[in-house]
């Protein structure tokens, strides 16, 4: 009989290896949709600016940051955002892959949209010439005396660029390491004479630097979208264009209003408003000071002046970022406060009085009076990690980390990507902290001065010329435990 031998096992195992890896092969990639689904992370790249993404007192916040957050909750993914330090790098990074899409308030313009993919427009702007208020404002281009500097392969380039054919000896600085931020700030000190930018950030850092001045549009509108990779792959680009589109327009108005509507800086050193609100709404609310600075063990005359600048001790206060009532607690502030009305007085100013006390106590032992206060002041307004940033710079600056005229120096470093990359908690709206420290020791003093005492921190004066509060005073009840978590 004849036997045939069977196959063997090591060839069959071949054959179904084989097999596998032809099907794995002929499987279909995921798509870009799928990616992010699969994963459960919407991988962004973005910039640390004050129209973008950056650390606020209560997290990360800003204009795209609130849309991108909202897309990621729509995808169902986490947020995760790649912090470059320009928008030219979050194109690379968009190119390498290493990202999903790019947020970083990237103006469309011909020569971007040969290689990425734009969404519809997040916002419109201008690019703007900035100079310094004190000097001569020019009529156009020709007119320019001194240096003119812009970002290195951005917008405001490429406008220049074009511009020459008008203005032959036209003459530019493109500076490889410095952001638009950083050129603005530049021309508020004195250090640089021109640059251009777009009209929103100006806008914004003419709040706090009021010496900006714009001297005339340099471009028509241009729009500012999201960038995703221009290849057969749309999933992922419908998806974003759909929230976009349910989003409806009226709500971006919303939010741009409420990150870009500023009010007038002239408003924080209104003196004459100031005194004329001490003897009109005071009143109101000095039992409800006086009753929280006594729990608290705080000076009463200083909480009103916190409230008065964050406020103008009006309890139905909104600010551009949604912190509310007269002391502008957060949600999550008023929350860890245990403060279930943010626009009720009462709950207002004790929370306010608690979470200021948290953040003095937790700065270092080191720093002594007054120079705590202030800088708890800043902690209150920008969070204590921003604090505790400025503090490291005011060191490695030669100054004193201990004392307020050190960090006040270093906190608006915190708007610059040369410094603030190198601290912990990176982009912070430093100057706002100066102002707002500022402000609230000019409107203490006036509070001490009414009252017939000297201005200073350790002032015990006679109030009788403080207009009395309508309500008497109830008993302090006893202290409660500081939740010991930052605003």
């Amino acid at each position: 009989m004849t036997v045939f031998p069977r196959p063997k096992r090591k060839l069959h195992a071949l054959l179904v290896l084989a097999l596998i890896a032809a099907l794995v092969t002929c499987s279909p990639r995921p798509s870009a949709l799928s990616r992010v689904h699969r994963s459960g992370v919407l991988r962004v790249a973005t910039i640390n600016s004050a129209t973008t993404c950056y650390e606020g007192a209560s997290g990360v916040t800003g204009y795209e940051c609130d849309l991108l957050q909202g897309l990621a909750k729509r995808l169902h993914a986490r947020l995760e955002l790649h912090f470059v330090a320009s928008s030219a790098l979050a194109l690379a990074e968009l190119s390498q892959g290493s990202v999903d899409l790019a947020a970083a308030g990237l103006n469309v313009t011909p020569t971007r949209t040969q290689i990425v993919r734009f969404t519809q427009p997040v916002q419109s702007v201008q690019l703007q010439l900035v100079f310094r208020g004190d000097q001569t404002r020019p009529a156009d281009l020709s007119e320019l005396r001194g240096t003119l500097a812009v970002p290195a392969n951005s917008p405001m380039a490429d406008a220049l660029t074009q511009m020459r054919s008008h203005y032959p000896l036209l003459q530019w600085e493109e500076r490889e390491e410095e952001s638009a931020e950083d050129l603005l700030n530049q021309v508020a000190s004195g250090d640089l004479d021109y640059t251009v930018a777009n009209s929103d950030l100006i806008a914004i850092d003419q709040h706090y630097a009021p010496q900006l001045r714009v001297a005339f549009d340099l471009s028509d509108n241009q729009d500012i979208a999201w960038a995703l990779p221009l290849d057969d792959d749309d999933t992922l680009f419908k998806a974003v264009q759909n929230y976009l589109q349910r989003l409806g327009q009226a709500e971006l108005d919303r939010l741009r209003d409420q990150y870009f509507g500023h009010v007038n800086p002239g408003d924080y050193q209104g003196v004459v408003r100031f005194l004329s609100d001490v003897q009109k709404l005071l009143p109101r609310y000095r039992a409800q000071f006086e009753k929280a600075a006594t729990r608290y063990q705080l000076d009463w005359r200083l909480l009103a002046a916190i409230g008065y600048q964050e406020s103008h001790w009006d309890p139905d206060a909104i600010s551009p970022t949604g912190v509310r009532g007269i002391m502008m607690l957060t949600f999550e502030t008023a929350q860890r406060m245990a403060i279930s009305d943010r626009e009720d007085p009462a709950q207002s100013i004790a929370g306010g009085a608690r979470y200021f006390r948290e953040v003095r106590q937790q700065l270092p032992e080191t720093i002594d009076e007054p120079d705590r206060t202030w800088m708890a002041l800043a902690a209150y307004n920008q969070g204590l990690g921003h604090v505790l940033d400025a503090r490291i710079l005011a060191e490695k600056n030669g100054g004193d980390p201990n004392r307020w005229i050190d960090v006040r120096d270093a906190l608006p470093l915190l708007t610059r990507q040369r410094w603030y990359s190198q601290t912990r908690y990176g982009y912070a709206r430093g100057r706002e902290a100066v102002i707002f420290v500022a402000n609230i020791r000019s409107y203490y003093d006036l509070l001490t001065w009414m009252s017939g005492g000297k201005p200073g921190l350790q002032n015990q004066p006679d109030e009788a010329a403080l207009p009395p509060s309508p309500i008497k005073p109830a008993s302090a009840p006893q202290p409660v435990p500081a939740a010991g978590a930052q605003k």
